[in-house]
């Protein structure tokens, strides 16, 4: 038996923790001694029920671990290798990782790179693991740090926190927009950005186009803040855009990709193929690897904090990441 944040709707909608037996662990070809999870948002949306996160029942709760293979019939991996999974439906479709045990299919899991250890994978979780999709696509566009400076919105979340540190890691100079100016230190001493802008700058509507001031961008926001970053984008510039925390609206024109030839890059975390997460995690490990980042960025909760620290994310009352120690 082992225990698992389950979530179940007969009829009322509810989350508990319960003990499981591996009878009923879904079909898949590797099973996994789960130690770490994480809490995010779209966790906690799953969790309070406040959000149509959940899309079967009952569902264990939880869209990414970190753990230890115990057997695999694909052949792919041998007991004791360690793994990471991050997105393909998990904790919204198919089981997740808020459990100490996971069966699922091969193709979803990635091996943990050298230079991180699990918890350290956690601490990244999907996040970390966006923000380095966003990172990679700048610089598959040609995107170099001489080219000048990269804006990384929503610089206090998760994904543009990592972002930032990534970019520094990487030699770029980037500006961290934010409303919470008060953390300047923070955001430039740890995080490494060079410069921090007011977010209230670019969260109305904006000119079609502004001055070239911005080399690419990272935009975890969507709304208005996309469309202004766009608009003030230099010819050739791209912005990955990989959230909707202001809106999903894109209240834009065509001006930037028409006349500066701007390209923006779309960035999907469930869904990616193998090589682009074996990359992206390989860019977390190099960059970030052994970072006091990852220290500083997550704090640690046992299982039975979970609930109570979801409700807290919902709140607004939680701060940074969380990772989830499965024992």
């Amino acid at each position: 038996m082992f225990p698992a944040l389950m979530i179940t709707r007969d009829p009322d909608y509810r989350a508990a923790w319960t003990q499981l037996a591996e009878s009923d662990l879904p079909e898949g070809e590797v099973d996994v001694r789960v130690r770490y999870s994480s809490l995010n948002y779209k966790d906690a949306l799953a969790l309070t029920g406040k959000g149509p996160v959940v899309r079967t029942f009952p569902l264990v709760a939880g869209i990414d671990f970190a753990g230890e293979v115990l057997a695999d019939s694909s052949g792919r991996f041998a007991p004791g290798d360690e793994v990471i999974l991050n997105g393909w439906g998990a904790g919204e479709r198919y089981w997740g990782g808020l459990a100490a045990r996971a069966r699922v299919p091969a193709a979803w899991l990635v091996k943990k790179p050298g230079g991180l250890n699990l918890r350290d994978t956690m601490a990244l979780g999907t996040a970390g693991y966006t923000a380095a999709l966003a990172v990679g696509a700048l610089q598959r566009n040609g995107v170099r740090p001489q080219d000048g400076e990269i804006v990384v919105s929503g610089a206090n979340g998760g994904v543009g926190g990592f972002a930032l540190a990534l970019l520094a890691a990487l030699g770029y100079r980037s500006v961290a927009l934010t409303r919470r100016t008060q953390e300047t230190d923070y955001l430039c001493r740890v995080l490494g950005a060079a410069d921090v802008m007011d977010a209230a700058e670019y969260a109305q509507a904006g000119k079609p186009l502004s001055s070239e001031r911005w080399a690419g961008g990272i935009d975890s926001l969507g709304s208005h803040t996309l469309a202004n970053i766009c608009a003030a984008t230099r010819y050739g510039g791209t912005v990955a855009a990989c959230g909707l925390a202001q809106g999903m609206d894109f209240p834009a024109t065509v001006a930037p990709f028409i006349l500066r030839g701007v390209q923006l890059a779309g960035i999907d975390s469930v869904m990616r193929p193998l090589p682009v997460r074996e990359q992206a995690w390989q860019m977390l490990a190099q960059c970030l690897g052994g970072s006091p980042v990852l220290g500083q960025a997550a704090r640690t909760i046992a299982p039975d904090e979970v609930l109570p620290a979801a409700e807290a994310m919902m709140a607004g009352r939680l701060q940074g990441r969380v990772v989830v120690d499965m024992g």
